[in-house]
């Protein structure tokens, strides 16, 4: 699950003339602002993360501990995929629990044997920290993702 911050046109037009500058310190510094810009939302999804109320599936250094530390910031400039996103990756976490970052949030169905028994299924119940909080704090770095656009396209020009 990830969600992103900015992607498109603009990206691509700018990661474009960025090669065609061969300006490797302009770059850097295009990726670096970016980064910052969207640095925010990392340790507010951790906390919010953190927040899940604790039961024996979801303790500290279980199943909380590990959505945590899958959650990152990601920054491409180059190619069709240039954007910024913020994902808690599922492929960051251990081989059996792969689809629980989307299984926790609610955007997929979680549902196991109760103590092993296949006879007997239920329904996890969902903890939704994902959107909830980026639908709050995303603006504001949709907002220094774009203020970062416009100062790199104005140096380029």
């Amino acid at each position: 699950m990830s969600i992103q911050l900015r992607h498109g046109d603009d990206l691509r037009r700018i990661s474009r003339e960025l090669r065609r500058m061969d300006s490797p310190e302009i770059k850097k510094r295009f990726r670096k602002e970016l980064r910052s810009a969207a640095r925010p939302l990392v340790p507010k999804v951790r906390t919010a993360i953190r927040a899940i109320p604790s039961g024996r599936s979801y303790s500290a250094d279980g199943l909380r501990g590990q959505l945590s530390k899958a959650t990152r910031l990601e920054i491409k400039t180059a190619g069709k995929e240039a954007g910024v996103a913020l994902r808690v990756d599922g492929r960051k976490m251990p081989a059996h629990m792969k689809s629980l970052p989307a299984m926790v949030e609610g955007t997929k169905r979680w549902r196991h044997p109760v103590y092993g028994n296949r006879e007997n299924w239920v329904n996890q119940g969902r903890e939704p920290y994902f959107y909830k909080t980026v639908r709050v704090a995303g603006p504001l770095s949709r907002q220094a993702v774009s203020r970062v656009l416009t100062g790199i396209t104005r140096d380029i020009s």
